[in-house]
């Protein structure tokens, strides 16, 4: 055997036996930044299963959570779903890839109220996935006992009613949340920007604290369905959930929601491709999907979130359309308000107060 030959026939042997020891092909993935509990698992399946794919879920329980990283220089995420607000600041710091249009022709089945807004003309960046509002979720069994009004922000801000429930209440870990729950039961805008108002919300919310158990955006959910707290400030969608919860559970007592009279934030959470997406062609494949009526719904039957898909309503539950926290009838759409991003000294003023709330006792 020549020295030639030999070298052929060992590369051989070694490309045989590398073969047998090195694993298969990895399958594709698609890398899904989103909210907690804020997709179907059955819908995750059906997806992985039609793309031949496996979606990687990371969680973020806050906009300002999902900035952050992104501002350190997280990447390997396709998909994130940020809210309207948090849209703008990433278009804005050049986080996101421009929407193919043409590769997602469901795009059509979006109620046209909820496309080419000021946060994004034209829809260059982002598709509207699904929506929810910030409210007041309760315990009906411990409120109706108690006699607490379920109906305004009061109940989670006035001493007189916090009183009854020391301990027993958390609101949502968020600056931006918090803020526009205060500034609409001092009767300003969610999003006034006046430093004098901020200062009236920054002290009501200090004066409350104490009777708070937590600053809560996570965890809340079992929170209520165990019956460890009675009152929370969160999102409809969460509250949706803890209550389906709790009847699996056999409680007694029921999770409802309640919409604050003085009115609350709406929040349109939107997919969007990051532009160090390792596969922006998935990304564009889970769009299109989402958007497609039946999987648009299933979002909506099983975790209770608005929906922007005009082509999904007609495989909604009835019960779930009948809900004013979930599909807001007029009146109560007309005191909401979706928030606005701030500018670098907003944000910077309103870190600073946050920072200041968390440290008073």
């Amino acid at each position: 055997m020549t020295l030639r030959s030999f070298v052929a026939h060992a590369a051989t042997l070694l490309a045989i036996t590398l073969a047998g020891v090195m694993p298969a092909h990895a399958r594709d993935q698609l890398h899904l930044y989103n909210w907690n509990n804020y997709i179907a698992p059955e819908t995750i399946k059906r997806f992985e299963s039609v793309c031949q794919c496996e979606v990687v879920q990371t969680y973020y329980s806050d906009n300002e959570e999902l900035l952050a990283k992104l501002a350190a220089g997280a990447k390997g995420y396709d998909v994130l779903v940020p809210t309207s607000n948090a849209v703008q600041a990433l278009i804005r710091g050049g986080q996101l890839k421009p929407i193919d249009k043409t590769a997602i022709p469901n795009l059509k089945n979006v109620d046209p109220a909820y496309l080419n807004t000021p946060f994004d003309p034209g829809n260059q960046y982002s598709v509207p996935y699904a929506m929810s509002t910030t409210i007041l979720g309760y315990n009906d069994e411990k409120m109706k006992e108690l006699g607490l009004p379920t109906d305004t922000w009061a109940v989670i801000f006035d001493p007189k009613y916090l009183e009854k429930v020391k301990g027993r209440v958390t609101v949502l870990d968020s600056a931006n949340e918090l803020f526009a729950a205060a500034l609409k039961y001092l009767g300003y805008s969610a999003n006034d920007v006046d430093a004098k108002h901020w200062d009236e919300a920054a002290a009501l919310i200090k004066k409350a604290k104490p009777y708070w158990a937590a600053f809560n955006a996570s965890s809340y959910i079992k929170e209520l369905t165990v019956g460890n707290i009675w009152l929370v400030h969160g999102y409809s969608n969460d509250i949706f959930q803890a209550n389906q919860d709790a009847q699996a559970a056999g409680r007694k007592f029921r999770i409802l929601q309640g919409v604050p009279k003085e009115g609350a934030v709406l929040a349109v959470d939107n997919m969007v491709i990051h532009k160090a997406a390792p596969r922006p062609d998935l990304g564009l494949r889970f769009i299109n999907f989402m958007l497609d009526g039946r999987n648009s719904a299933e979002l909506t039957n099983l975790i209770g979130s608005g929906n922007p898909n005009a082509d999904a309503m007609k495989y909604i539950k009835p019960d779930l359309l009948k809900l004013p926290a979930v599909f807001p009838p007029k009146e109560v759409q007309a005191k909401l308000e979706q928030l606005k991003d701030l500018t670098v000294a907003q944000r910077r003023l309103r870190n600073k107060l946050w920072t200041e709330i968390k440290a008073s006792k």
